[in-house]
């Protein structure tokens, strides 16, 4: 059997009275691209530090292939940092930024280079050994800063908000260039990001951190269609969270109307629901529960509706080619798929 790449084992980091990591215990896989996802301040980044040894744990213990590494420092781990501002050496070319780590650590300055030339190659960047980071583009950089931490043959790569400096159309490119690389290379990979759709698009496993500890953990996928309560259910993608209650097994009560839906299994009773955006089909009448557009929105390939219903408001994202609505028309809307939660910690 496989060792886990990471394991934490009830790790905590305090700063005075405030512990950014409290108790938190996860395995991660080998070969896995897991991503550290929450709002400001919910304790990811010093997670990621905790893995690099940037900081060490006030209590617990960190391994990483099945060696405690809790007590060492960061030089000793076998770990790869790739920054958020990518910390390329400006006065170096792309050649020698990629060879300086193997040089510090002692390599002979035609080994290093022949390596780096290899890595280079590996990422698509053969032939602009010899430019400065200030001649290449955005992506490129991204992908020598990846050159230059891969070259050390890292056990663990980590990326620190990695794309944030990109704009929108490069930062697609640069997730979908970072996710073909780990899985062609097999590296196990640990990410961290505050936006919801980067963590969908590039993870294996989705680790969801809010006040310090691990909120939910799962396949992306099990994430935005099974979310435990209404903080994941909010913060993975849009939705809208509804008080009504559980009839029996497809069935809801909302608004005051009797609704079949799909769902999965919840006791009868009181309940939040939690509606996707794209989980509801609006008619001129029918079966459905009632409601009046308050607002209407054409983005191109969709179209987005605020409707006022007798249960609250409801965001609803259609298709472009489906039937289009005004303001002030009134609808019926029809759950397609309906997420009972438990309520979220306070």
């Amino acid at each position: 059997m496989t060792e886990p790449a990471i394991v934490f084992d009830k790790v905590t980091r305090a700063f005075g009275a405030v512990r950014a990591v409290d108790e938190v215990s996860f395995s991660f896989p080998h070969g896995a691209l897991v991503t550290l996802l929450g709002p400001s301040g919910c304790g990811k980044t010093t997670t990621l530090r905790l893995v690099a040894g940037l900081e060490l744990p006030n209590e617990g213990r960190i391994t990483i292939e099945g060696r405690d590494v809790s007590r060492l420092a960061a030089a000793e781990r076998r770990i790869a940092m790739v920054f958020q501002s990518y910390a390329l050496f400006p006065h170096l070319n792309v050649l020698e930024n990629v060879a300086y780590g193997l040089l510090v650590n002692g390599a002979r300055k035609q080994s290093a280079e022949a390596e780096a030339l290899a890595m280079l190659k590996t990422l698509g960047l053969e032939g602009l050994g010899a430019r400065l980071p200030s001649e290449l583009s955005g992506g490129q950089q991204q992908r020598v800063a990846v050159a230059r931490a891969l070259v050390l043959r890292p056990k663990v790569l980590l990326f620190d908000e990695p794309l944030s400096n990109l704009d929108a159309r490069l930062r697609r490119r640069v997730r979908e260039d970072i996710r073909d690389l780990q899985k062609r290379l097999g590296l196990s990979v640990v990410y961290v990001t505050h936006d919801q759709q980067e963590a969908l698009a590039v993870s294996d496993l989705v680790c969801v951190m809010r006040a310090g500890k691990i909120a939910q953990m799962g396949t992306p996928t099990a994430l935005y269609e099974d979310p435990a309560d209404a903080f994941i259910a909010d913060f993975m993608g849009e939705a809208n969270v509804l008080h009504g209650a559980v009839i029996g097994p497809g069935r809801i009560a909302l608004g005051g109307v009797d609704l079949a839906t799909a769902m999965r299994a919840h006791p009868p009773g009181p309940a939040q629901l939690a509606v996707r955006p794209e989980s509801v089909t609006l008619t001129p009448d029918g079966e459905g529960l009632p409601g009046r557009i308050g607002r209407a929105a054409f983005l191109g390939q969709t179209r987005e509706y605020e409707i006022e219903t007798a249960a609250g408001l409801i965001f609803v994202v259609t298709p472009a080619a489906a039937p289009a609505f005004a303001a002030g028309d009134a609808v019926r809307c029809r759950l397609d798929r309906v997420i009972p939660l438990r309520d979220a910690p306070a």
